[in-house]
């Protein structure tokens, strides 16, 4: 990863995008959204500032410190101590941060409008998509910025197959290519590095990076999901969607986000991915509808953060009420990287040359 830099030179006020490639990718935007109005999409907007953020292990949001409305520099500690005190601390807010010394209420840049759809669709919504930027602290390099545009999609009613099947359809539509190929995890994980990602061990899977030159960083054996992530990056990954678009899918069970879990044997979470030349371009799950489960992978998430000396994260949130309060319908959603898919029909190999002020001219 690149460092996060705020220096400045001369010229660094002129876009990195030409104005040509940001023509073509206004008229992406319009062919995304006519895919979706064409379908019986609704498109919707949800906060990008929020109470609640999705605890990830290797997601981290930017986090907002934002002040009372009535705080002024010359407001007195007993008047604070009055505003404080009518804020109902029951609420995900008051959970989710305020500084009961400093009465400072913490918010989050969203890193996926997840939460907001899903809200939605426990009120009634059937079939949605969004638009919109979000973002994520120390991701910077040829496919990431800090700020980034994300397409995310939900329909109730759709199972794994046909999730899949309208990730397939988008990318046939949008970027003109061959009709997908689906592949399991196991079995193209399998195919490269010649073992079942959901049996072996982490000495094992260790053993394999040894034999292919991988190099490792201080994963412990213990850690097998690290793993399975750095094989499958550096083995699997670079030969994915290079005659046609590849959807895999039936991932290891402990990677599950927030998808269903199969109880195959051994079990597997209904996520899938969507891989063009090599580059994940979407993440989907069938989705989970469990408020209990949904805290119990919070905490699970929350203790690797800590474990890897990150921040804990609040667990608490309006999804999670959501869940336990109207419950949540059966459907698939998913995520895709818009200025990914710019880089791909442009041939473009840095995020740079598709968005006009990438972090650094921010």
């Amino acid at each position: 990863m690149a460092p996060l830099s705020s220096v400045s030179h001369r010229g660094d006020w002129r876009p990195t995008a030409s104005l040509e490639i940001l023509e073509r990718r206004a008229q992406l935007l319009g062919a995304v959204r006519a895919f979706f109005w064409q379908r019986g999409f609704l498109e919707v907007e949800t906060p990008l500032l929020s109470a609640d953020t999705i605890v990830d292990r290797h997601i981290d949001p930017l986090a907002v410190p934002i002040p009372p409305p009535s705080v002024k520099r010359s407001t007195p500690k007993a008047a604070l101590e009055n505003e404080a005190a009518t804020v109902n601390h029951d609420s995900p807010a008051w959970v989710a941060g305020w500084d009961r010394d400093q009465f400072v209420r913490q918010m989050w840049l969203q890193t996926s409008p997840e939460f907001g759809m899903k809200r939605l669709l426990a009120a009634g919504a059937s079939a949605i998509f969004q638009i919109t930027k979000a973002f994520r602290w120390a991701e910077r390099g040829p496919l990431h910025n800090p700020e980034f545009t994300m397409v995310e999609w939900y329909r109730v009613g759709d199972g794994l197959e046909a999730g899949m099947g309208l990730l397939a359809e988008l990318a046939q539509v949008v970027l003109t290519t061959a009709p997908a190929e689906f592949v399991r995890y196991k079995e193209v994980f399998e195919l490269y590095t010649g073992v079942d990602p959901l049996r072996a061990s982490g000495s094992q899977l260790a053993t394999v990076a040894d034999l292919h030159g991988v190099p490792t960083p201080d994963i412990p054996y213990e850690d097998t999901d690290s793993w399975r992530e750095l094989l499958f990056a550096e083995l699997v990954q670079p030969h994915l969607g290079w005659q046609r678009p590849t959807i895999v899918y039936d991932f290891p069970a402990t990677q599950g986000g927030l998808a269903k879990i199969r109880s195959d044997d051994p079990p597997v979470a209904e996520r899938y991915e969507l891989f063009i030349r090599g580059i994940e371009l979407a993440n989907g799950y069938h989705e989970l509808s469990d408020a209990g489960e949904l805290r119990r992978r919070f905490e699970e998430n929350n203790r690797w953060r800590v474990r890897d000396g990150k921040l804990s994260l609040p667990q608490e949130s309006w999804l999670a009420q959501a869940l336990e309060e109207a419950g949540f319908p059966d459907c698939c959603g998913c995520a895709l990287g818009f200025d990914r898919l710019v880089m791909l029909a442009v041939g473009a190999t840095s995020i740079d040359e598709v968005i006009p002020f990438p972090f650094e001219r921010a």
